[in-house]
């Protein structure tokens, strides 16, 4: 007896989880995770480098030396506060309605905020409706950004296979350092061309090219399948509550742990590619040289991040995130000493050891260690507010408060060394407080 042919069953197929990341279908998630993060990350890094250099002069030139590019970091800040949000905002929604949808709109949200920040006027020509308007882009800046990372996180740790899940989700973090590289390059390109025009629209040209990469990132993302944890999750009807407080009832220890951990990231992110740069150029070094030096450490970090993530899935995420905490306390004052000695070499030495080698195994094996701490039906939400609450803490009100202590010591480096330390001592504290997730069932 023979029986009818039936149609494939292509919705089942799609909630299995890769057997390998050598497929097809795999190599367009991994590489939609990590242009879309580098596109995202461009945009977001292209402004932390313009505050260094630019933003004090164009819109705060009036506050005197010191208390300009404070000023322009407490900006930097306020997108950084605006990332739990963003993460809350679209965790909530990438919970209920999946991770693809949260990605296209963050990407939509990020491309138009930094174009327009690109065709903002200065405080000379409109007066302070320019810095306002710069901390409401800013804010749209951090709201997308939030929403960004948790979505392509997920979408290749969700698809990947258990022993490869740390590297998958290498490629939503190398996304950061390759977008760190295009807009550093971006902005070192346009100073040499501009010249002393610089401060007057050669700034301008990085933000506005941020349209042009938004549409080449939407068109990829839009290719991408829903995540198949998301998907069983769906076919088995179960009732979600709203899953921030899901979170915050079943998850709270996750949640402060996981920011804990990842704050020694941020901290290192801030201290060298934020105030460092402006130290640096401050301190007498040529601001093309510090440009060009800082994407090189980037592409170092992009290097190691993978290598970091791949060691991960083989010895366990907390040795790997716990010897770079400590590598990183050890560092602090060489690295500090190098970057504020006033020559070019010195900053390469410094971001080389800081940025590339002690970030770089901080931030390879972050993603995964961070989104394997929840369950698929609040993983969104949860990885989301310990990721972003960190960066709004480690990375937003870090040149901020560093800016503050070289002010109190009139330039001493001790107090900024001490709280460098601290924040990498907490972070490994945290992660050996946590269970290793590498052989865990994300289900």
């Amino acid at each position: 007896m023979s029986s009818a042919p039936t149609a494939p069953d292509t919705g089942a197929a799609a909630t299995v989880t890769k057997t390998s990341l050598n497929t097809k279908d795999m190599r367009r998630i991994l590489a939609s995770s990590f242009i879309g993060s580098a596109i995202e990350y461009y945009d977001f890094v292209l402004y932390a480098t313009a505050a260094s250099l630019v933003f004090n002069k164009v819109f705060f030139a009036n506050l005197g030396p010191g208390f300009d590019l404070f000023a322009s970091f407490v900006t930097l800040a306020v997108g950084y506060i605006a990332r739990p949000v963003g993460g809350l905002i679209f965790g909530h929604f990438g919970d209920r309605l999946g991770r693809k949808q949260m990605l296209v709109l963050s990407m939509l949200i990020m491309g138009l905020g930094t174009t327009a920040i690109g065709l903002l006027p200065t405080t000379a020509q409109i007066g302070m409706a320019a810095p306002v308007a710069l901390v409401i882009l800013r804010l749209v800046q951090g709201v997308a950004v939030g929403g960004e990372w948790g979505g392509a996180a997920l979408m290749a740790i969700e698809h990947a296979p258990k022993k490869h899940r740390g590297f998958a989700a290498a490629f939503a973090n190398a996304g950061g350092p390759a977008g760190a590289i295009l807009g550093t390059l971006a902005l070192s390109l346009f100073a040499a061309i501009s010249g002393k025009d610089f401060l007057v629209w050669g700034w301008r040209v990085p933000f506005l090219l941020s349209a042009l990469l938004i549409v080449v990132g939407m068109v990829i993302r839009l290719k991408v399948a829903e995540t198949p944890a998301f998907q069983r999750l769906e076919a088995a009807g179960e009732k979600r509550r709203v899953p921030l407080l899901d979170v915050l009832k079943n998850n709270p220890r996750a949640v402060v742990l996981g920011l804990l951990a990842t704050t020694s990231f941020y901290v290192c992110q801030s201290m060298t590619t934020v105030w460092g740069v402006s130290v640096a150029v401050e301190s007498g070094a040529d601001k093309n040289g510090v440009l060009n030096i800082k994407a090189v450490a980037a592409l170092l970090t992009l290097v190691i991040c993978f290598y970091s993530a791949r060691l991960s899935d083989r010895i366990g995420r907390r040795r790997v995130l716990i010897g770079a905490s400590v590598l990183g306390a050890v560092l602090v004052y060489p690295i500090l000493m190098l970057m504020s000695n006033g020559e070019l070499w010195g900053f390469a030495a410094a971001i080389i050891l800081g940025n590339g080698l002690v970030q770089g195994f901080l931030y390879g094996p972050i993603a995964a260690y961070v989104a394997e701490q929840f369950p698929t039906r609040n993983r969104y939400t949860g990885a989301s507010l310990a990721y972003q609450g960190a960066s709004m803490i480690g990375a937003g009100f870090t040149p901020m408060i560093v800016a503050g202590l070289s002010l109190a010591t009139g330039g001493g480096i001790w107090l900024i060394a001490v709280f460098w330390i601290a924040a990498m001592l907490a972070s490994a504290i945290a992660v050996k407080a946590t269970p290793e997730g590498t052989k865990r069932d994300l289900d």
